[in-house]
């Protein structure tokens, strides 16, 4: 190719993307064309020509089908049923003998609506059989529904005297359902000596931010005798399910599950879960659970649905280790959610205050608990600003040519001065599972969800100070007020430590003091509001006390009492676990020293 002809198709290039550009439909008139075509299909569809065939309600097979197995059961129209209690409103359907939407009452979504765990096309459930050479799935086939008060029959005719029979029973008060598959002399024509149990289902947007129902809704499920584990919360997963008998599996999210209990277990399976790219989906949930066939005349398994919260003390009141679906962490942060912070949590609950003031309680036992460590943390810090003049001119007569000399002397400074240079940092790594364990505990923590507390309308999700309407790289489409405030306390925090700190802080440590906020900025806006508040709270209490122990510590008493213990004798120095393995440490590299001579 020569110069001119590239140089021609270049400029064509350069004029079709201009062009793309410039005469691309502008976003009013793209909604104004959707408008258009909403108000235009109702239209379309009443005027279609005739003969054509339209969408059938009735599904007529040809004779022969229906005369052959499950015959009567292949044509129908499609008809509901209602059980409903105090907890829950479940609408059945014929087609398929399946529940057809799954209502929690009490519960809205963020928009006001009902709160419904799946519904109608967006939902599969049915039996996959081998029978008479054939493959059926249950979830084509019309059932015949009887009820009787709260508890309703779907059953599906397979020949004479052969039935397959779902049974649903809702007790009042429960968010449990009974559910039992009754199999009747149907052992003759089923082959092979396992059923497959399908469940498939597409959640929906119910919190306010999708993103953090995307990070905490994954599929769980438990093993007979095993703990309860879960596919990935973060891309699309899928799991072979082989391991021992499947007792439960889950399709959870952030705050709401649908569960299936198998009391004998399931053989065996596997579980998938997809992000959809649907507007409002969350993710797409499939299960396929084997259930043993034994040719018997008669076959039952017994199974449970539970519909409802992901409160902890809903679901282990529901037993079978349910509430190990709400994330408390990982070890062992876990642990301390689970058998700390909760039960203080449920304890300030029962005195009925407003969940703003149950975390600001929580917050202020929480510091008074961590403060010894506070304040054994700080008394270090200042031991070692007071011991920084020394350091200084060691490093000065030494030089910065030799690291290693340096360290040498600043360890006899520290042994002869009785100071440990991590005592500062030790209590910090102590308090830090603690303040970790927050983290996962308010996300995940149900009661929260629709509570308010000042502005904040809802402290399980964030509170939209400022709504951009497009998106800020970084910070998202909006900008949260208590996460604005949880950054300025730790940017006090940050400027208070570093002038309390004087010279014993470097410029680089003082900048990342400054830094860090901003990160957690932009991490943090999206989170829950009470976790915010939390982090607010915290910081400030943490600058309170940095203030008064402040007051409470004199540097020149602390430097009257290391010289004091410079000038004792090495056998009357009480030494303490990091004292003693410095010894051990410079007895090594003395003897090292000596072999090298």
């Amino acid at each position: 190719m020569d110069r001119n002809t590239f140089t021609g198709l270049f400029l064509i290039l350069i004029i079709l993307g201009g062009s793309f550009y410039f005469f691309k439909p502008s976003e009013a008139d793209i909604q104004k064309e959707r408008e258009r075509q909403k108000t235009e299909a109702p239209a379309k569809s009443a005027a279609k020509p005739a003969g054509a065939p339209a969408t059938p309600a009735v599904r007529t097979p040809d004779s022969a089908a229906l005369r052959g197995p499950f015959g009567s059961a292949l044509a129908g129209t499609e008809q509901t049923t209602v059980l409903e209690n105090e907890n829950l409103k479940l609408t059945f359907s014929n087609k398929g003998g399946r529940i057809f939407s799954a209502e929690v009452k009490g519960a809205k979504t963020f928009d006001g609506q009902p709160l419904i765990l799946f519904n109608g096309p967006n939902n599969k459930f049915g039996l996959k059989l081998n029978a008479a050479g054939r493959v059926f799935n249950t979830n084509d086939l019309y059932f015949t529904p009887q009820k009787n008060n709260n508890e309703l029959t779907m059953r599906a005719v397979y020949g004479s005297g052969q039935y397959l029979e779902y049974r649903y029973a809702l007790k009042p008060g429960s968010n449990k359902v009974d559910f039992d598959i009754n199999l009747v002399g149907m052992q003759q024509v089923i082959s092979g000596n396992s059923l497959t149990l399908n469940w498939e289902s597409t959640l929906l947007q119910q919190e306010k931010s999708i993103e953090s129902e995307h990070r905490y809704s994954a599929p769980y499920y438990k093993y007979l005798n095993e703990g309860v584990d879960n596919l990935s919360e973060a891309k699309d997963d899928k799991k072979d399910l082989t391991e021992d008998k499947i007792q439960w599996f889950s399709f959870k999210q952030h705050f709401f599950s649908a569960v299936l209990i198998n009391k004998d277990g399931f053989e065996k399976g596997n579980l998938e879960v997809r992000i959809p790219t649907g507007n409002r989906e969350v993710k797409w949930y499939g299960a396929n659970m084997d259930l043993p066939y034994t040719h018997q005349a008669s076959q039952a398994y017994r199974m449970e649905f539970y519909f409802g919260t992901n409160k902890f003390s809903a679901l282990k009141a529901q037993g079978y280790e349910l509430e190990k679906q709400v994330n408390m962490g990982y070890w062992p942060l876990k642990y301390i959610n689970r058998f700390v912070v909760l039960p203080v949590f449920n304890l300030l609950e029962s005195f009925n205050w407003g969940y703003g003031l149950i975390i600001l309680v929580l917050t202020v036992i929480l510091k008074l608990v961590l403060m010894p460590l506070t304040y054994k943390s700080y008394l270090s810090m200042a031991k070692m600003r007071v011991l920084k003049p020394e350091m200084d001119e060691i490093k000065a007569k030494v030089g910065d040519d030799n690291p290693t000399l340096v360290q040498q002397e600043y360890l006899k400074l520290y042994k002869k001065a009785g100071v440990n240079p991590l005592g500062g940092c030790l209590p910090m790594v102590l308090q830090l599972p603690i303040v970790m364990a927050f983290f996962f505990f308010f996300p995940n923590l149900f009661e929260l969800r629709g509570e308010s507390f000042l502005w904040m309308k809802d402290l399980s999700t964030y509170d939209e100070f400022i709504k951009f309407g497009f998106t800020v790289p970084f910070i998202g489409d909006h900008l949260s007020l208590m996460c604005l405030l949880m950054t300025a306390s730790q940017l006090l925090q940050a400027y208070y430590n570093n002038l309390t700190s004087g010279s014993a802080a470097n410029n680089q440590m003082k900048y990342i003091g400054y830094v860090m906020p901003i990160i957690f900025l932009g991490v943090l806006n999206s989170y829950p509001s009470g976790l915010n508040y939390y982090y607010f709270l915290a910081n400030m209490m943490t600058f309170a006390l940095q203030f008064v122990i402040r007051r409470m510590i004199d540097d020149e008493k602390i430097h009257a009492m290391i010289q004091e213990n410079k000038a004792k004798p090495e056998d009357k120095k009480k030494k303490s676990k990091f004292q003693q393995r410095l010894d051990d440490y410079m007895r090594q590299q003395q003897a090292l020293q000596k072999g090298k001579k």
